[in-house]
């Protein structure tokens, strides 16, 4: 859904003005780059509303980041064309781990720092407890008071 939402918002507006004003092969570079940039300002926008804390712009740079890598291996599939192409035994472990080293570098302590990890927990707690409860009232209203068959 996001990146239908994206691609139709900042994509596939931003490509055609770029490529009108840098050409076709830097237009589509820097609507990538555009593209990851908002979701990066968006990300960034949803941490402060659930933390309540300043960005510190690490979730943007991850964003940032991956948006650059992506452009390069346009780029680079563009230029090798079918002569060299990644198996997909490798090329996937590879992504999947670029993703999880760039995440834990710099996603992750973005939630650590603000605290909504313990905040979730707590929540998860509570949800626990009132699901426990309600449980428990409804048993005690099907048995009648909680007493058994037996009583």
């Amino acid at each position: 859904m996001v990146t239908g939402i994206l691609r139709s918002t900042v994509y596939e507006p931003i490509r055609p003005i770029c490529t009108r004003l840098f050409g076709k092969k830097m237009g589509l570079a820097l609507a990538v780059l555009c593209t990851f940039l908002v979701s990066g300002i968006m990300h960034e926008l949803m941490f402060f509303y659930h933390s309540r804390t300043w960005p510190t712009w690490e979730v943007m740079w991850f964003f940032a980041l991956h948006g650059l890598c992506l452009v390069a291996e346009i780029a680079l599939k563009k230029s090798l064309g079918d002569r060299w192409q990644l198996h997909p035994l490798v090329s996937r472990p590879l992504v999947v781990g670029f993703v999880m080293v760039t995440g834990l570098w710099l996603f992750w302590p973005q939630l650590l720092k603000s605290g909504v990890d313990e905040r979730a927990i707590k929540e998860y707690v509570v949800l626990g407890e009132f699901a426990k409860a309600l449980v428990k009232d409804t048993w005690v209203s099907v048995t009648g008071g909680g007493r058994g068959i037996d009583s």
